[in-house]
């Protein structure tokens, strides 16, 4: 076999051995997206930077190594979510209900399409920051926010950004019984921003 034959063959081994069309891990590119169906439910991706949402998370990670919805590999381990129709890549505040613990969280998939609800779907390692990883699924309040770019950074990396205080036991107590009184359903908060 002509050395001209093997080294491209070599290269396009290695290539896809390497996990060939991965997308980095970049904000460079935010993307809406166009409206789509799962399961005959119809979504409509917009910009909504007032989303301050009540409703159900759970979490997922057998999924580990496969391509999210912007392109990215879905590693388990890392601070991600999905939300059916928030921009690809978007920052959100994960907040737990059921303790007032808060994170930050890089919206970089599509989900949840399952249980009613269920307004976003953590990676394993977001579920672990935020200490729901024992849990299916808890009640949590989710709005968009714009960190800075250090955090912005350590979440790219895979790395929990900076640690946020919990909410005051009045403000959770509120939101929690905002979600309580509609039950099964997903609502827009009433509650100031922490």
């Amino acid at each position: 076999m002509s050395l001209r034959l093997v080294l491209p063959c070599a290269a396009l081994l290695l290539s896809a051995c390497a996990g060939g069309d991965y997308r980095p891990v970049s904000d460079a590119t935010i993307k809406v997206g166009a409206p789509y169906r799962v399961r005959g439910v119809a979504y409509v991706p917009a910009a909504d930077p007032g989303y301050d949402m009540l409703g159900l998370a759970s979490w997922y990670g057998a999924e580990s190594g496969k391509r999210t919805a912007n392109g990215e590999r879905f590693r388990s381990d890392w601070v991600t979510g999905a939300h059916t129709t928030l921009p690809l890549p978007s920052y959100v505040e994960v907040t737990a209900l059921d303790t007032g613990r808060r994170i930050l969280v890089r919206v970089n998939d599509r989900g949840p399409f399952v249980g009613k609800g269920r307004i976003l779907d953590l990676s394993r390692g977001a579920a672990e920051a935020l200490g729901v990883a024992r849990a299916g699924v808890v009640p949590v309040r989710v709005r968009v926010v714009s960190p800075d770019e250090r955090d912005r950074a350590r979440l790219r990396k895979g790395k929990a950004a900076r640690g946020l205080p919990p909410v005051s036991e009045a403000i959770r107590l509120n939101l929690l019984g905002q979600l309580h009184n509609a039950p099964g359903k997903a609502l827009r908060s009433s509650a100031e921003p922490y």
